[in-house]
């Protein structure tokens, strides 16, 4: 779900891993990964240290392609916020949000046209290169070179595109399975229900699962909320309970907070309750995971944000 903007850090037998784009059960050798309709960026065939990880790994042909001038735009518009208002939304210029705007305004490009006509998606890419030419005059673009890169992307990847509704169907519907699925982000950061517009491009609250997999809700079982003993942010945006003190700094060392795909120091602060009533008030969590308990060990006292006031009185919602 999203794209590589994301990082997950996966610890299994001592081993560690950093996901941005495979899902985590792709360490698992008796689960089979699926990249769904939302995100594919290449190179995907370059993971290293799993063995026979292609034999359990399929992407759904209705996932759009991140660009090489996708990525680029990204920075530009980053550098263009700053410029014209004195802030960043902090995006990580993985090309995440150009993106979903090529999606959006229906010019986008998917697995599928990928690997079907390739003059037609040829031409359709130059168009979309053009595009974005006319909005950023200093955006260079190898389109040939681009293209041979995807041609040779699209013969390594082929066996392992399918119909992604359809395998979705089987799942749900063949011999039993069970299907867990990933959310990438975290509630706060969905387009929609988030700290707009310091956000994500994509749904990573519960409603994901049947926009982004086309399971539909009744479906939909346990959900689990997974949300560490205290908060943390990457990039800007609100954060009343932040730190900026020894404390937050202490959390940041003791909790190892680095952004995965980026490397930024993750701001830290005490454990946000209304922020967490609130993502359940959206997901309906069945269970919570509370992580990274540990952290707090050396603290004589630990605060909890209970409460938010607007205008000096006490509001039962999040702003």
């Amino acid at each position: 779900q999203g794209g590589n903007n994301a990082g997950h850090t996966v610890v299994v037998d001592g081993k560690e891993y950093d996901f941005h784009l495979f899902p985590s059960g792709i360490i698992n050798p008796k689960a089979i990964s699926f990249i769904a309709q939302l995100k594919s960026y290449f190179p995907l065939y370059l993971l290293t240290g799993l063995k026979d990880w292609e034999k359990r790994l399929i992407i759904s042909d209705r996932a759009h392609i991140v660009f090489d001038f996708h990525q680029a735009v990204d920075g530009l518009q980053e550098v263009q916020r700053q410029a014209q208002e004195g802030k960043n939304i902090g995006t990580t210029k993985k090309g995440i949000g150009p993106t979903y705007s090529s999606k959006a305004a229906r010019t986008g490009l998917r697995i599928c046209d990928l690997l079907s006509d390739f003059d037609e998606f040829s031409s359709r890419f130059k168009n979309l290169a053009q595009q974005y030419k006319s909005m950023f005059p200093t955006l260079e673009i190898d389109v040939e070179g681009q293209l041979k890169k995807l041609k040779g992307y699209a013969e390594k990847i082929r066996p392992m595109v399918r119909d992604g509704v359809y395998f979705m169907y089987e799942a749900l519907h063949g011999s039993p399975k069970k299907i867990l699925v990933e959310g990438a982000n975290a509630a706060l950061l969905d387009i929609d229900f988030g700290t707009y517009p310091f956000v994500t491009s994509s749904n990573c609250t519960v409603g994901g699962v049947c926009t982004g997999l086309g399971v539909p809700p009744q479906h939909v079982g346990d959900v689990y909320g997974v949300v560490k003993a205290y908060t943390t942010r990457v990039g800007i945006g609100a954060f009343p309970t932040e730190q900026i003190n020894e404390i937050g700094d202490l959390l940041q060392s003791r909790g190892h907070e680095w952004g995965v795909t980026t490397g930024r120091k993750r701001r830290c602060g005490w454990l946000d309750l209304v922020i967490l009533k609130y993502a359940h008030m959206i997901n309906g969590f069945t269970a919570l995971a509370l992580t990274k308990l540990d952290i707090l060990d050396v603290l004589d006292e630990i605060k909890i944000g209970v409460a938010y006031k607007l205008g000096g009185k006490r509001i039962p919602y999040f702003p």
